[in-house]
């Protein structure tokens, strides 16, 4: 038996700590701050959790994860007039080992590691558009969850001071959201996004996945190309909610404006206080109850349902039509127009104006 040389046992001592200790360095934590009114943080894949922070700058604490951890690199500089942090994947093949192993979205990545539109206050270029940097669409990158690639991604939790602009984009993953208060505007591209305890102008917006929203005030966006949208507690302004495959949810609406548009999709309202309500709806039903008084209500929908509770103070105009399907009246109604799908008439004072129509479904109006 041969005894190892003293030089081996060293190459060996230091093998073995270089592979515990890669592991162990990709997990160590990066902090960067960023100033300026204006400030956007772009990543590909990972978990991105924004909050509210103090000071009068945004930071940015990064922890790297995956094989290929080491080779992302971090830029960060104004461009269009934003103080930017971009995480950049030197590969059109990025695997993200969370992301389920059939699962693959693509995303257009610019040359200088942005992509999307900044869509927010103050972010306009001189043709009144969203904001898209040189309008430069970029290089598709993919990302997998299995596959060959750069297997690397990066969480990021993201501190925001009172009262900033900020435009947050990630590829996959999942982002949170919490108790900031500012200009807000989180875009992915395949991820869900969850937000509580917002205060200000605030745009949720994906791609495809779920949105949840828990305690808003101010001005809320919230759009989903497929995926489920739920609200709840939302003060302020307007509130937007727009899905072209879903179902959408909302409960203690207190706004002046309410916007609801899904292409497929049920749409429960439910405990709204709001002057003005448009729900627009190509196929699915609708359920509204409303604690207050209004201006105007229009609900459309090209199939399905309709069911709208009101409270005995309610006075408005309305008109009801639908092109299959019955309506029902539970609430006093002076009727002037009546025909077989198709009622005209006032509600106690008739100052506000409601008006349903429906392709292919029932009508109800029922007191609350």
């Amino acid at each position: 038996m041969h005894a190892l040389l003293p030089g081996a046992r060293l190459s060996i001592a230091a093998i073995l700590a270089a592979a515990v200790a890669a592991p162990a360095a990709a997990q160590q934590t990066e902090r960067y701050a960023l100033a300026g009114a204006n400030v956007a943080v772009y990543n590909l894949a990972g978990e991105v959790r924004i909050e509210g922070g103090s000071g009068s700058e945004v930071v940015v604490e990064l922890t790297r994860g995956g094989a290929d951890a080491g080779r992302l690199e971090v830029d960060i500089g104004d461009i269009g007039g934003w103080q930017s942090l971009r995480v950049i994947y030197p590969n059109d093949r990025v695997v993200y080992p969370r992301m389920s192993g059939g699962g693959r979205t693509n995303v257009r990545v610019r040359a200088d590691g942005t992509f999307g539109r900044i869509d927010m206050p103050g972010a306009r270029d001189r043709r009144g558009d969203a904001l898209a940097f040189a309008r430069d669409r970029g290089e598709q990158v993919r990302i997998s969850g299995a596959g060959g690639g750069l297997e690397a991604y990066a969480d990021m939790r993201v501190l925001v001071p009172r009262g900033q602009r900020i435009a947050v984009f990630l590829g996959a993953g999942h982002a949170t959201v919490s108790n900031v208060e500012g200009e807000l505007l989180v875009d992915v591209v395949a991820a869900s996004i969850e937000a509580s305890g917002t205060r200000g102008w605030l745009r949720l917006d994906t791609g495809s996945g779920g949105i949840e929203l828990r305690g808003a005030e101010g001005e809320v966006i919230l759009d989903t190309g497929s995926g489920s949208i739920r609200a709840g507690d939302v003060r302020g302004r307007r509130l937007v909610m727009d899905t072209g495959s879903g179902r959408v949810e909302a409960r203690g609406i207190e706004v002046d404006e309410l916007e609801v548009d899904t292409g497929s999709g049920s749409v429960s309202l439910s405990e709204v206080s709001a002057r003005r309500i448009e729900v627009d709806t190509g196929s699915g039903s609708v359920h509204l109850g409303l604690l207050s008084d209004v201006d105007d209500v229009e609900i459309d929908t090209g199939s399905g349902s309709v069911t709208l509770t009101v409270p005995e103070s309610l006075g408005a105009e309305i008109v009801i039509e639908t092109g299959s399907g019955g309506i029902t009246l539970d609430v006093p109604v002076q009727v002037r127009e009546v025909q077989r799908n198709r009622v005209r008439g006032t509600i106690g004072d008739g100052n506000g104006r409601i008006e349903i129509d429906t392709g292919s479904g029932r009508v109800r109006l029922l007191r609350g």
